[in-house]
């Protein structure tokens, strides 16, 4: 030995910076959101919800008889507003998710090693073990390290853009795929 890192210690650690970006976190959240059973199940209930609000409508308006028109509005209105609101609460966390990260100063310096995943900026300091990310996705622009499921649908996400070596998607990859499970 020379007393030089070999090269698995170069591959056992990737570093990240990057602003914080609204686009990121939108697509972070869609990821966390889709991979959590609970939110798949709202979404069939709300489309249900929807489905049938409008099917109501529309046989008051198909069906013989006195027309109803403040029922097919209200049946139409519900409709309408469950999957407008299912639509929203994406982006609400999403914003209220991109407010809190540029608060702590809308830049991020990760460290992702065999330990951990360490995220910096110039307010905060965040540690969080393996054992907390047990899963992640990748996605065109990120990589989205979930919580486990028995936890909620917690998750941290590491943009893409963020590397500054060409070959850095593939260590981070190789690394994910040591320590997380890959949906």
């Amino acid at each position: 030995m020379n007393g030089t890192p070999d090269d698995s210690t170069h591959h056992d650690r990737v570093e990240l910076a990057y602003p914080v970006v609204l686009a990121d976190v939108r697509e972070a959240v869609r990821v966390s959101l889709g991979a959590a059973r609970w939110w798949r199940v709202l979404r069939r209930v709300a489309y249900g919800t929807a489905v049938l609000a409008l099917l109501i409508a529309a046989l008051e308006l198909l069906l013989p008889g006195a027309k109803e028109t403040g029922t097919v509005v209200e049946m139409t209105a519900l409709g309408v507003a469950v999957v407008a609101v299912l639509h929203l609460t994406g982006w609400a966390v999403a914003r209220a998710f991109h407010r809190a990260a540029r608060a702590q100063g809308g830049e991020a310096g990760v460290v992702v090693d065999a330990e951990s995943v360490r995220w910096t900026s110039r307010e905060a300091d965040a540690v969080i073990r393996w054992a907390l990310l047990p899963r992640y996705v990748e996605t065109d622009r990120l990589f989205v390290l979930l919580t486990p499921r028995s936890t909620g649908s917690g998750f941290a996400y590491l943009p893409k853009h963020g590397l500054a070596d060409p070959d850095g998607a593939d260590r981070l990859r190789a690394l994910l795929d040591r320590h997380s499970r890959r949906l």
